[in-house]
């Protein structure tokens, strides 16, 4: 990518970006990585025009594609995770330097590859995941594999290549009867079928699963203009092919903690095999593509106001550890912090609030307000008294 074609990028989605003043950001940036080189042998402007390429893909705002291009004069990473909780952007701009950076690990030799990696599934993965950006996430992944274990990814890529073209055709099956059914419903949507990335396959392989009862290699993502129309195309579904018990997720009602919303059900297909279906509105599927990222063009100042709480996990465990000074210690606690698991708790009026799994009903009071757990003396959990200690389960009501 050249800087012109970044700035066309830019200017694509925000045509009121000065693109003689991202040209100036870029010379700056040269100026400052001149004589430098990659391990791969390319100057090193490159990396930082590539990381604001991915970033032009997110449409993120003109001053994060900036600070892009310039992210590199400066390094640490401990400094940029206490940055983040500052302004989430500064995250944004390194996850999509990580993301380059992996692209490009093939030059390095195998025990940094080996320790990058590591460190990238460690700590960027989950941090694409918290903060919703599944485009980013995904591809991260799939490249740890590619490094952590190779023998592994070879193997997967193997089996789906040769699974691939069976499955196609029963999925393309489906999408013609189901394109039919909600054109006689009146429903626009858009129906594509949706591969699994290697990594999730993997991971289901790691927890016990053989290959062969691997299904779900493609799904079915069906993108329509409404809630209602979502709810409408479930019904359909469920009318066509008779749906798995116990697997059907529905978290549009209940969102996941990254803003990620989407029907989720598996259906016994056309051809007798079990087929993941998953069905969202276009702004969905745009959250769950960008994630954070997604509502920041949309932001003055990029304030996304709505969505501070999404970084609560983080401000509570800088709080903390703000004077700890073994960067070790600090980045152990922040890996268990990130792979820390979610329950979904009721207030009596229906609202829903996302917890880490073993909190209290103390912990709840907090999330509502900081003046309700100040002043709490008791709790009931579905109508009944608990101790303030109990430990809330996924769909308690907590008062």
């Amino acid at each position: 990518m050249t800087i012109a074609e970044l700035v066309n990028s830019v200017q694509a989605y925000d045509p009121t970006v000065d693109g003689a003043w991202l040209t100036r950001v870029y010379e700056t940036a040269d100026r400052a990585h001149e004589g430098q080189l990659r391990a791969s042998g390319e100057s090193y402007i490159e990396h930082p025009l590539a990381v604001a390429g991915i970033l032009a893909e997110l449409e993120m705002d003109r001053h994060t594609i900036a600070a892009a291009l310039l992210h590199d004069v400066v390094e640490n990473l401990r400094k940029m995770f206490m940055a983040m909780a500052r302004d989430i952007r500064v995250v944004i701009i390194k996850l999509a330097d990580r993301l380059h950076n992996m692209r490009t690990l093939g030059s390095l030799p195998p025990d940094k590859q080996q320790r990058i990696a590591r460190e990238t599934i460690d700590i960027y993965a989950p941090i694409a995941h918290r903060l919703g950006i599944w485009k980013i996430k995904w591809e991260i992944e799939d490249l740890c594999l590619r490094y952590l274990d190779p023998d592994a990814y070879r193997e997967i890529v193997d089996h789906v290549a040769k699974t691939r073209t069976e499955r196609e055709s029963e999925v393309d099956q489906a999408i013609e009867s189901l394109r039919a059914e909600f054109k006689a419903m009146g429903v626009n949507a858009e129906i594509q079928g949706r591969p699994k990335h290697f990594y999730s396959i993997y991971a289901k392989i790691k927890r016990g699963r053989d290959f062969s009862t691997l299904y779900d290699l493609i799904a079915i993502r069906i993108i329509v203009d409404s809630v209602k129309d979502c709810y409408a195309a479930l019904g359909a579904v469920h009318a066509m092919w008779t749906p798995l018990p116990g697997r059907f997720k529905d978290y549009i009602a209940m969102p996941k903690p990254n803003m990620y919303q989407s029907l989720h059900t598996t259906v016994i297909g056309p051809q007798g095999e079990p087929l993941e279906i998953q069905i969202r509105t276009w702004e969905m599927h745009r959250t769950g593509e960008y994630g954070i990222a997604a509502h920041w063009r949309y932001k003055e100042g990029g304030k996304v106001d709505q969505f501070e709480n999404k970084l609560s996990w983080l401000r509570a465990l800088l709080e903390w550890q703000k004077d700890m000074r073994d960067s070790r210690v600090f980045m152990e606690n922040l890996k268990l912090d990130l792979f820390d698991s979610q329950v979904f708790v009721f207030s009596p009026r229906g609202d829903v609030y996302s917890m880490p799994a073993g909190g209290t009903p103390l912990d709840f009071g907090y999330s509502v307000h900081t003046d309700v757990g100040n002043h709490c003396i008791g709790a009931k959990v579905n109508g009944r008294i608990v101790p303030l200690d109990y430990q809330l389960q996924n769909g308690d009501i907590c008062e």
